[in-house]
């Protein structure tokens, strides 16, 4: 009777230990795993056109745009494509365990692009594309990583509002009542042009959201490669420059209104304006300037082999070139992907 009783309480013990590591399991599972410093979700030119590709730690993270699509992944050469979800994604981000995107409510699933309206949501994901979480509803601008905090410039109605979060969906933070936008990020720095009485370069230091004055110049979408701060300069009719910051010297890249421009793997991809409107490219000294493509094209983004564009007008099909090439192509490996079950 006492051996019954001996194991009848080894038993229980061994199941209270059983179901304690189950649930310390499922906690440490559902802990959100914070970043390592000097963390940055994309690159700033990516962002400030609207953030369609991501590449990270080796993979492309991408809105597959052609009928059927949604938030994609593949190597950089292109190969291997696989489906995450069927969501119509911009502003994509990523950074240690996660990806991050705002989700327009839009869906791919069964009716192509005309896919089942939702609710709009801002997105913490696994970089398989599991378990998602939807950390806000706001509408955002844009919105960047930095470390284990995201910045976000977010729209409601007429007012925009510039805040952060810590990754974990905690400590809300509201740090503006204007315009600011968090794309350009290096080193737990957001650099940013100024918004209010004045296009000054600003740094906002993360570690204490701190603002200070860099540089008095009139400019627009900074994006920061080495010494260098390419820029629109708004006093010249948008033209495309670069400031040197050890030297205090702009150089004029180009001498004609631009619409949108991107900076990566020594190069500048910057769209034209006017009668003779055109897709370029130059060498990030401004050296070989080359025509891409005539026309209007926008959502210019970069990885480390391609750069991606679409046609002003024309948001499904997307164009890719491999980066100093003059020639480029409709993207055929995405649209078969896109259209495969």
């Amino acid at each position: 009777m006492r051996l019954k009783k001996s194991v009848k309480i080894v038993l229980g013990i061994i199941i209270v230990a059983l179901l304690a590591g189950i649930v310390a399991i499922l906690v440490l599972s559902q802990r959100v795993r914070m970043n390592p410093d000097g963390t940055v979700g994309n690159t700033a030119g990516n962002l400030n056109n609207d953030g369609r590709f991501c590449e990270y730690d080796g993979t492309v993270y991408f809105l597959n745009s052609f009928p059927g699509g949604g938030l994609f992944a593949m190597n950089p050469d292109e190969t291997d494509f696989r489906r995450l979800n069927s969501l119509e994604t911009r502003n994509i981000l990523a950074g240690g365990s996660y990806l991050y995107y705002y989700h327009t409510g839009i869906s791919y699933e069964d009716a192509g692009f005309s896919g089942a309206l939702g609710m709009r949501t801002f997105q913490r994901c696994r970089l398989n594309g599991s378990n998602a979480t939807s950390l806000t509803t706001k509408v955002v601008v844009t919105g960047q990583l930095v470390n284990n905090y995201l910045y976000f410039l977010t729209a409601d109605n007429d007012k925009v509002s510039f805040s952060k979060m810590k990754i974990d969906n905690s400590d809300e933070v509201k740090l503006a009542d204007y315009q600011i936008n968090p794309a350009c990020a290096e080193n737990g720095i957001i650099y940013y042009n100024g918004t209010q009485g004045n296009h000054f370069l600003y740094a906002l230091d993360t570690a204490t959201d701190a603002p200070r004055e860099i540089w008095r110049g009139n400019l627009w979408n900074p994006v920061l490669e080495g010494d260098y701060v390419y820029y629109m300069d708004v006093a010249n009719d948008y033209r495309l420059c670069r400031y040197s910051r050890s030297q205090d010297v702009i150089q004029v890249l180009a001498d004609e209104r631009i619409e949108c421009f991107n900076v990566g793997g020594g190069y500048v991809y910057y769209q034209t304006n006017g009668q003779d409107a055109a897709l370029k490219c130059i060498g990030t000294d401004g050296s070989n300037p080359t025509v891409i493509a005539e026309g209007i094209y926008h959502n210019i983004n970069m990885t480390s082999r391609y750069v991606y564009f679409q046609e002003f007008q024309d948001d499904t099909t997307i164009y890719h070139s491999p980066l100093g090439s003059s020639g480029y192509e409709v993207f055929q490996a995405a649209k078969d992907a896109a259209a495969q079950d």
